[in-house]
């Protein structure tokens, strides 16, 4: 089988390159599943009921989070409900949103799960642990894993990767909006990718306007940052699947740019 996971959405500029490119890819590499972060959907922080139907409607089967996925107000309800949005594993017990998503491709049961980082972040409970917690939890409930491991150090993706190589069949990063160059397999056959990029904007910082993040360097005040438009891609990666023993056989790294023409 084939799963493709995209990198973090940011903003409008992400939606209309995954609008316009997802079905191209699709249709060019057949994935059987397509998971996507979805934490800075909306205007650059957060997700929207809206907007994660726009996701949804785009072609995106498992939507994933991160530390921003709450940060749009109103939105508690939605999050609760959304039964294709898995929400970080290791946040507090009383962040809104299901801790997994369980869905079926073909007639494997794919569990799919999301972990914040602790290194450079907010507090929270630790990754390792809680992904111990979440495969004992599911263990009879699905067929094979794919972790977005939402954080900030490297090193520490790394050591989530070596200690879940062999009990999931992908494990990527997430978060810095850069996409790295170590894509592999892990030797008990978990794919891996330390960072997926992003789908958004690249003419810009990390997603937002240069303008306005440079002035908060060179200043040190406050600066409102806002998404970029110029130079819109999606970046992800593509793996294919041993569905018996759900150990990678492939990787291809992805980074598909929009004609500029594309904006609508």
């Amino acid at each position: 089988m084939r799963i493709l996971l995209i990198g973090d959405i940011v903003g409008r500029p992400g939606r209309v390159a995954l609008r316009e490119l997802l079905p191209r890819v699709r249709e060019e590499r057949r994935p059987d599943l397509v998971v996507c972060n979805v934490e800075n959907a909306a205007a650059g922080f957060g997700l929207t009921e809206s907007i994660g139907r726009e996701i949804v409607g785009a072609g995106v089967d498992v939507m994933t989070g991160g530390n921003h996925i709450w940060d749009k107000k109103g939105s508690d309800e939605y999050l609760t409900g959304e039964a294709l949005l898995a929400c970080p594993a290791n946040a507090a017990p009383g962040a809104p949103g299901r801790r997994h998503v369980i869905v079926e491709a073909g007639e494997i049961r794919v569990g799919v799960i999301s972990l914040l980082g602790q290194v450079f972040m907010n507090p929270v409970d630790s990754p390792f642990r809680a992904l111990d917690r979440k495969l004992e939890e599911l263990e009879d409930e699905a067929d094979l894993f794919l972790v977005d491991f939402h954080a900030e150090a490297t090193s520490e993706k790394q050591a989530l990767g070596e200690y879940a190589d062999g009990r999931v069949s992908v494990l990527v990063g997430t978060h810095t909006h850069v996409p790295t160059a170590d894509t592999r397999i892990l030797p008990r056959g978990t794919a891996y990718q330390s960072d997926l990029g992003m789908t958004g904007p690249y003419r810009s910082i990390i997603g937002m306007d240069v303008d306005a993040v440079l002035r908060k360097f060179l200043t040190g005040m406050p600066s409102r940052f806002e998404v970029a438009r110029d130079e819109a891609r999606l970046c992800g990666l593509c793996v294919d699947l041993d569905e018996w023993s759900g150990q990678a056989t492939a990787v291809e790294r992805l980074d598909v740019p929009l004609d500029p023409e594309g904006w609508s």
